[in-house]
Formats: structure tokens, C-alpha cells, sequence
């Protein structure tokens, strides 16, 4: 990364500290900004045609505003944030944000969707905006936040108006804009989308006449409003997460492919997220989530995403990884692989148990059934193995464990849930309510992981000792269709035997 503390023009992304430091460069000669303003070739078209996102967007700021009858909403899309020093992390948009407006992998930072009410009904939609700065101006060569000769073109206001079909105008008219008429007309923000943004928007709301007792409540309603709706996929978002479980599938198939290496070289967990980022970078935006590529007893920890162990030839590897695409739709798999590429006996029993859980989930998923009947088939599966191995208490059958109010022990061995939905976020919709997700109806459309697992740390002395130091996931995407489901990942294998001879294919044994 070029040192922007040391360049001639720099002004723009910088901590707290480093602004009060006097190392910084000072300002170049006048000459020197003359000179770099001239001599550019005019600027090519970046958007010649509309996005095929934008359509399926504007029809989901459709149901909002139908929602919303005349007042005005406002989705940020959220700014840079820090990493250290001088340097931001790459950015992501607010979720909300790239659902209604079909912008995807780093853009727009600063960007703030508002949909305007108009007096005939309805809503216009606006993007306000940092467009592409002329070359005669300093931040073209000076801003190394925005501009142009540092982190490449921005969209004009025409591209972005061509790309998705609404109005586009610069940042700088955007509190104004929001704030007016404040006292008369209820104004919605998205709040966690920027922070700082909003407690701007909200005092410039309180001095043009709202209640600012009221703000949060009701703004509140808006991003509950946007995450329930996208529960149920449409045409292009189901397109979009087949082309993530596509992506992931060949990031599984080059892991298995490195695990070989993974064993040989050491820290081979590392080696094995490597391996899989590189698929997910060269296919998508990148990853959807931190992988957790857990060898051994490491499988136990149900988020571990240290990823700093060693994998070793008898072991198992629980890889729970999935593919962003550019759009931001991301797939969430979980496979459990014998390093060496054939299950021991005690391996097999554990994860046949699970198998036979997770296809007892996946055939829970069908219109009609509530969310909550893929955990209940898949964990009654995981409940009657713990009591065949004579794992649970002394006089404890399966329907006694698997009461709410006094049962649970099964939970022991798994004490995770068996599914989410899935979509923008790899736990999506996370704002619907308890009624609406885990009693809500399943509906075509709907996206949902199906996952149970079994885990028995090396150090469980309840646990017989040829499965301590053991855990198995396995985890697939699931579409709900008009007569039942889809699985979208069913092409990635998941008995234990065809797991088996899909490492050998690929591995070429």
C-alpha cells in the first residue's frame, strides 16, 4: 500500500492520533497542482446499461412504499471504518441498503437511499451520493479516501441514474433534504447503517420540529420492516445464491484438493481458509463470513475461526465456509472430511447420526410447516442416537429429553440451533420477530441452512472415550419450493461413503 502519510496531498482517512502528529507532509507547490490537473483524455462511459439487479430492486422499494404511505424513508448505505491508522477495511454496504438498491460488493460509501413521498402517492427514489470529482479539482489527486488517482473512478450522477433506474444527486444536499419538514412529516432512518450519520440526521429532525422521544421507535419499525421482507427470495436473489453455493462447491473441492499440503506443511487449518478465501476472492466479493476450518478437537468449538491448528492425518476437519458473491448473496455450507479421506469406525457412527438428522431436517422443509419443525425432526434424530449410545441420564427416554420445560440433556452434544435463513446476511432477517422467524410459516421462496451436528469434546468424560475429541456438521442450503424444498447444495456430497469418493476424485486417487 502506497504510504499515504507521505505523500504530498493527503488530508483524508487518518486516526484521531495521527492527525495530531506533525510527521505529515505539507502542501506541494501550486505549480505542481496546475501541472496535474491538464492533460487527461476525456473520460470513457463506466455504465452503458441498466443493472440486472435494478428492476428486482425497484420492485422491492415498491412494497416498502406501500408500506410507508407518504413519509420519508432514508437507508444509508453506511462509510468507511478505520482498520488501523490510516487505513479503512474494505467496504461492505448495510445490508438494507444493497436489498433496494441492488448495489453490491464495495459500493457506495457515504451513500444514502431516500425514498421521497410525493403528493399523487408513492415515492420517488433518490440516491444521494459522492459522484466522480472533476480532474480540476483537488480531491481528484489530493484525497486519498475518495480520490480518484487513489482508489480509482467513482460512478457520475448519470451512471448511477442509467445503471438503476431512480435519481441520483450529490451528498451534500442530503441532510437538508431529509430534515425538512420534519415537524410535519414522519421521517424513517435505518440507524444501524451509520451512526454518525444518523445522530446528525437526528438532531437536524429535532430542529426542524420532530419529537425527538419518538425517533428510535420509529425508526426502529422501518429496519424490521426491511428484514422481514427478505424472507422470501425473489427470482434474482434465488439466482444469485445458486451461483454462491456454485462458488463455494469448488472452494470445498480445492480444500480437499490441499489437504495433502494442509497435513504436511503445518498449521494447516491456516492453509486450508487460504485456500478456500483465494476461490472465494477470485469468484465473489469474498468470503461470507470468517471461515471455520476446525481440525480434530477444534470441530468442538462451534465458532472456531482461530484457525491456527495443525490438521492431522486420522482426524477429521469440520469446514463451515461459504462463497459472497458480488452481489452480497452468500451461501453458508458445513462439510466434516476425513483428512486422510476415509472415516474410522467411531468417525462413521458419529456421522451417520448426523446424517440421518440432517436428512430428517431437510425433509421438514416444505410450505406449510413452521421454521421451528426443521430443528424439532432434525433434533429428535440427534435425541434418539444419544439414547441408543446410552448417553443420557439414567430413566430419561427421548420424549422426556426432549421436553422444553425439564428435558434438554441432548443439548449437551448439541446446543446450537438447526437452521437460519439465509441470504444478504449469512444469518439473515435477524430483525423478524421470534413470531415471525422461528414460528413463522415456511413459504416458497424462503432460503434456510439445514445443520445439525454432534460434538463430543476430548476432555467430555460423559462421552465414550472412541468419539472424545469428535465433532461433526454438516450443512447445506435449502430452498423452500411450491410441493417441498430444494436442496441447493446437493451437489456437494454427504454420506459418509460418497464423501469418501469425492475426496479420491478430487485428489485423484
Amino acid at each position: 500500500m502506497a504510504d499515504v502519510t507521505s505523500g504530498p496531498w493527503q488530508h483524508g482517512r487518518v486516526s484521531e492520533e495521527q492527525k495530531q502528529a506533525d510527521n505529515r507532509a505539507r502542501a506541494t507547490t501550486e505549480e505542481l497542482r496546475a501541472f496535474i490537473r491538464e492533460g487527461w483524455a476525456p473520460r470513457r462511459p463506466t455504465v452503458t446499461a441498466p443493472s440486472p439487479a435494478a428492476t428486482h430492486a425497484a420492485a422491492r422499494r415498491a412494497v416498502l412504499s406501500a408500506a410507508y404511505p407518504k413519509q420519508r424513508l432514508v437507508v444509508p448505505a453506511g462509510g468507511l471504518k478505520v482498520r488501523s491508522n490510516d487505513s479503512d477495511y474494505v467496504f461492505r454496504p448495510h445490508t438494507a441498503f444493497a436489498y433496494l438498491t441492488g448495489l453490491g460488493a464495495d459500493r457506495e460509501p457515504d451513500a444514502v437511499l431516500v425514498l421521497e413521498p410525493l403528493e399523487q402517492g408513492g415515492h420517488e427514489s433518490v440516491l444521494y451520493f459522492r459522484p466522480l470529482g472533476e480532474r480540476d479539482n483537488d480531491e481528484f489527486f489530493s484525497d486519498s479516501r475518495y480520490g480518484e488517482f487513489w482508489v480509482g473512478a467513482r460512478p457520475t450522477l448519470e451512471d448511477v441514474e442509467l445503471e438503476l433506474g431512480l435519481t441520483a444527486r450529490h451528498v451534500e444536499g442530503l441532510v437538508d433534504a431529509v430534515a425538512k419538514d420534519a415537524g410535519h412529516l414522519t421521517v424513517r432512518v435505518v440507524r444501524d447503517a451509520d451512526h454518525e450519520l444518523t445522530a446528525r440526521l437526528d438532531a437536524a429532525r429535532v430542529e426542524n420540529g420532530a419529537a425527538e422521544e419518538s425517533l428510535a421507535e420509529s425508526d426502529d419499525a422501518l429496519a424490521h420492516t426491511i428484514s422481514h421482507a427478505r424472507m422470501v427470495k425473489d427470482d434474482y436473489e434465488i439466482e444469485q445464491m445458486r451461483a454462491a453455493v456454485a462458488a463455494t462447491h469448488e472452494g470445498f473441492d480445492a480444500m480437499i484438493a490441499a489437504l495433502p499440503d494442509a497435513a504436511a506443511k503445518g498449521r494447516g487449518e491456516r492453509w486450508l481458509e487460504g485456500t478456500f478465501g483465494l476461490t472465494a476472492r477470485h469468484r465473489g466479493n469474498g468470503v461470507g463470513y470468517d471461515a471455520i476450518c476446525a481440525a480434530g478437537d477444534h470441530a468442538n468449538t462451534l465458532h472456531w475461526i482461530k484457525n491456527t491448528g495443525d490438521v492431522r492425518e486420522g482426524e477429521l476437519v469440520l469446514i463451515d465456509a461459504g462463497v459472497e458473491v458480488d452481489s452480497l448473496y452468500t451461501a453458508d455450507i458445513t462439510r466434516t472430511l476425513p483428512v486422510d479421506g476415509t472415516f474410522t469406525d467411531a468417525q462413521r457412527e458419529i456421522y451417520d447420526a448426523v446424517y440421518a438428522a440432517q436428512e430428517a431436517g431437510i425433509a421438514a422443509v416444505k410450505p406449510g410447516n413452521k421454521f421451528s419443525d426443521v430443528h424439532a425432526a432434525a433434533i429428535r434424530v440427534i435425541a434418539e442416537h444419544l439414547h441408543a449410545w446410552g448417553l443420557l441420564p439414567d430413566g430419561v427416554s427421548v420424549e422426556d429429553t426432549l421436553d422444553k420445560e425439564h428435558g434438554q440433556y441432548h443439548r449437551r452434544w448439541m446446543v446450537h440451533g438447526t437452521s437460519h435463513h439465509l441470504g444478504l446476511d449469512v444469518h439473515d432477517c435477524a430483525l423478524a420477530t421470534r413470531e415471525e422467524y422461528m414460528d413463522g410459516e415456511l413459504k416458497p421462496g424462503m432460503v434456510l441452512t439445514v445443520e445439525p451436528g454432534l460434538y463430543f469434546k476430548a476432555d467430555d468424560l460423559l462421552a465414550p472415550e472412541r468419539f472424545r475429541g469428535i465433532g461433526v456438521r454438516i450443512e447445506d442450503d435449502v430452498l423452500v419450493t411450491a410441493d417441498g424444498c430444494e436442496n441447493l447444495s446437493d451437489a456437494m456430497p454427504r454420506a459418509a461413503g460418497e464423501v469418501e469418493a469425492w475426496m479420491a476424485r478430487v485428489q485423484g486417487r
